[in-house]
């Protein structure tokens, strides 16, 4: 399984990535996202599905967009060049995955802002190749473990957040899932992009660099339960406690 999530806010993006990869009985690490940067354009790709499709994807990808100069201008024409590059493995290797009991499983999110786009953007690739853009309304969108660090970011997240803000929400929605799910861990590769700025910038965290944090939000979570208003329980114990004194 995987942990990739997407954040759009007015600011910029925010991006995050576990890389753990598993094989049979081994536990490998490896970096699921990539980025590309040049002269008026910077984006990043965020993979989840078989290491295998990922792979020859971004090859094929990144021989198109080195050949096609005119896709350069606007994020969407990348999108469209990646979408095609991914359907063509799905031809390529559809069938054989099939015969093994295996799903095409490739899905992608792709953000950044090339040249002529007036802001940066933010989208989802199925494996079919077709594609959606993610906000402003749900800001952001998790491939691969998606259930376990959905409730945090439902209920915190906005569009007008700081990327600051964004962020750490996004520490929080990681470290649920992490804990939750078997398959996703540490290190967990970060990127971030400051609107208009066109460059990315790329931090890598280790279990260490974030303990403090997942440590205080546990216990700030156990005192806010202690804290929750139970007027709305009073009854219910109440006559647990008669029925108690009654034996």
């Amino acid at each position: 399984m995987t942990f990739c999530l997407g954040i759009t806010v007015e600011e910029g993006l925010v991006g995050i990535a576990d890389t753990r990869v598993l094989s049979g009985n081994e536990c490998l690490v490896a970096r699921k996202t990539a980025t590309y940067q040049g002269p008026g354009f910077s984006f990043f790709v965020l993979n989840s599905g078989l290491r295998s499709l990922r792979d020859k994807i971004l090859l094929y990808f990144e021989d198109a967009f080195a050949r096609d100069t005119q896709a350069r201008d606007r994020l969407f024409k990348v999108v469209n060049l990646y979408a095609q590059q991914v359907r063509r493995v799905a031809q390529e290797d559809g069938a054989a995955l099939q015969q093994a009991d295996l799903s095409f499983n490739a899905f992608s999110l792709i953000g950044g802002q090339m040249a002529h786009d007036s802001a940066h953007r933010l989208f989802l690739v199925y494996p079919e190749g077709n594609w959606v853009e993610v906000g402003p309304d749900t800001p952001y969108q998790i491939i691969g473990a998606t259930g376990f660090g959905k409730p945090i970011l439902e209920r915190s997240l906005t569009r007008a957040d700081s990327m600051l803000y964004a962020f750490k929400v996004g520490i929080l929605a990681f470290d649920a899932t992490r804990l939750c799910a078997a398959d996703v861990d540490f290190p967990m590769d970060v990127l971030l992009y400051a609107r208009g700025s066109f460059e990315l910038v790329e931090h890598r965290y280790q279990r260490e660099d974030l303990r403090e944090i997942s440590n205080w939000w546990q216990e700030r979570m156990r005192r806010s339960v202690e804290d929750l208003p139970s007027e709305w329980v009073e009854d219910a114990f109440s006559r647990l406690t008669r029925q108690t004194a009654a034996l």
